[in-house]
């Protein structure tokens, strides 16, 4: 590798070094926790000296990508610390593989390499957030939300055949549940006796299932025909199913893929087990809702 290639990828490692640094940067100044300031300050730290080892081959000051350090930082602002680190470690992986064919010739990049994959990952598990601490709380009620709702509307739809009925049976079925399984919850913590506050526990939970219910239903409120209606609320629940398990993926660097698909397949499963009860109460029942 000729000395103009290596000042090349020099460069190229600078930028996302002093990118990498000026997010730490923005986000321990942003937050209040001591422990988060701590933690991202020692991570930006990390990030500078890497960048001055690079500068030692280039010769020259390079600027951070702007847009890159601003998405991060709004990132980790209203998305949470967590959730933003690691989606930007999953993004640095690109260069990772860049510094594997640089090292033969250019060996400070296999100390920097080391030092991202072992000291910076320690480091961001260091980093406290109530949000985390209580996701198994909310994944709680998004599932419980996901596969009853969407299994009572798909039921509801076939039986009443009307949109405002269904939405009215739904917010009372979504609410009337949420109050239980929020109940349910702060019951089980405080049985369990974890280092999780009940309280606070029941709220993650029953504010996850109010807000997929809301979204759920929402169709129902806006659409005159049902079976578009349903329609879109499956669309919806696959959605929320889609953001939500890939942000608990990423921030807590478990499996996406996996959880996805078990989810929608439960999710969509109970529609259609509970649709064909719809149709057969519709029809043999002899009651019918016009």
């Amino acid at each position: 590798m000729t000395r103009e290639e290596l000042v090349k990828h020099a460069k190229l490692f600078q930028r996302e070094e002093i990118t990498g640094y000026q997010v730490y940067k923005n986000l321990a100044q942003s937050t209040n926790d001591k422990n988060n300031k701590t933690v991202l300050a020692k991570i930006a730290g990390e990030e500078l000296k890497h960048y001055n080892i690079f500068k030692q081959i280039s010769g020259v000051d390079v600027a951070p990508q702007r847009t890159v350090v601003w998405f991060f930082t709004i990132c980790g602002k209203i998305l949470g610390l967590t959730f933003a680190l690691r989606l930007m470690e999953r993004q640095e992986a690109k260069i990772q593989e860049v510094y594997e064919r640089v090292i033969p010739y250019m060996p400070e990049a296999e100390a920097v390499k080391k030092s991202e994959e072992e000291h910076e990952d320690q480091l961001i598990a260091l980093i406290q957030e109530e949000r985390l601490d209580y996701a198994g709380s909310m994944v709680l009620g998004l599932n419980d939300a996901l596969v009853e709702l969407t299994g009572a509307l798909a039921g509801f739809s076939l039986a009443m055949q009307n949109t405002r009925l269904i939405a009215v049976a739904g917010l009372i079925t979504g609410i009337a549940a949420s109050l239980s399984m929020a109940a349910s919850q702060y019951l089980s913590v405080k049985t369990e006796n974890d280092d999780r506050h009940a309280g606070k526990s029941a709220i993650y939970t029953g504010l996850a299932y109010i807000f997929t219910v809301a979204i759920l239903i929402s169709p129902y409120l806006l659409l005159a025909n049902y079976m578009v209606a349903l329609a879109v609320t499956l669309t919806l629940a696959i959605a929320i199913i889609f953001a939500f398990n890939f942000y608990i993926a990423v921030a807590k660097n478990l499996n996406f893929k996996h959880r996805f698909i078990e989810m929608v397949v439960i999710s969509l499963g109970v529609s259609a087990l509970t649709f064909g009860i719809g149709l057969m109460v519709r029809n043999y029942s002899g009651i019918a809702i016009d």
